[in-house]
């Protein structure tokens, strides 16, 4: 597995942007130093994700940041991807996990403790745990408590991060919570400086992680 640093986990959103304004905002997130970048891409065909997928992996490589791919093995195999990540109804971990090989990252979402607990037993190397707070990136929500949030903490021996409406005004939920990052999708990827952002927030999920330790 390659060494990855899940302190701030930047998570994309294409929808409101063209290519050009899309990639800017990728780079300058990046600048602003996000650890890692996954692109996620739920509405393009696999033509189109890969298009994608492949110009976001050149800009993630020219700041030696890893590129997760969402969802999708075939998409991360087809662009020489770092890692791929994946929710409850994607490719069970076990199956990709003998697809991808021990050198791939891979990444699980989970709600409870025993979705983390059978994603680090099938072979997960990070969970990202939420929502903390309800998104704009998703129909609809499924919260979960910080509660909830130290259990799985506690429970698997890999690094847990917290997602789901995270910006720089309501991270003090997380204080005490052992957790290794926070990963935020709106908070950068719609701001109007995205590298000012970053920064900030790159600083504050520092102070949180080093305070729970």
């Amino acid at each position: 597995m390659r060494a990855f640093d899940p302190t701030l986990y930047f998570i994309t959103d294409s929808t409101p942007y063209g290519e050009a304004e899309f990639l800017f905002r990728v780079e300058q997130a990046l600048r602003g130093g996000a650890t890692l970048l996954q692109l996620r891409e739920k509405n393009r065909t696999t033509r189109e994700y890969i298009d994608l997928a492949q110009k976001t992996h050149e800009l993630s490589r020219a700041y030696n940041v890893p590129l997760i791919i969402d969802d999708r093995v075939d998409v991360a195999l087809a662009v020489q991807s770092d890692g791929v990540h994946l929710g409850q109804s994607d490719m069970p971990i076990k199956t990709a996990r003998k697809i991808l090989g021990n050198d791939f990252i891979i990444g699980a979402t989970t709600k409870t403790v025993e979705q983390a607990t059978e994603a680090y037993q099938q072979g997960a190397d990070y969970c990202g745990v939420g929502a903390i707070y309800p998104t704009t990136t998703k129909v609809k929500t499924v919260l979960t408590s910080t509660k909830t949030l130290a259990e799985i903490c506690a429970a698997v021996p890999i690094p847990v991060n917290a997602i789901g409406g995270l910006n720089k005004t309501n991270l003090s939920v997380l204080e005490g919570i052992p957790i290794s990052g926070i990963c935020v999708v709106s908070a950068i990827m719609h701001a109007q400086n995205p590298q000012k952002e970053a920064e900030t927030l790159l600083n504050l999920a520092k102070m949180l992680t080093q305070s729970a330790r």
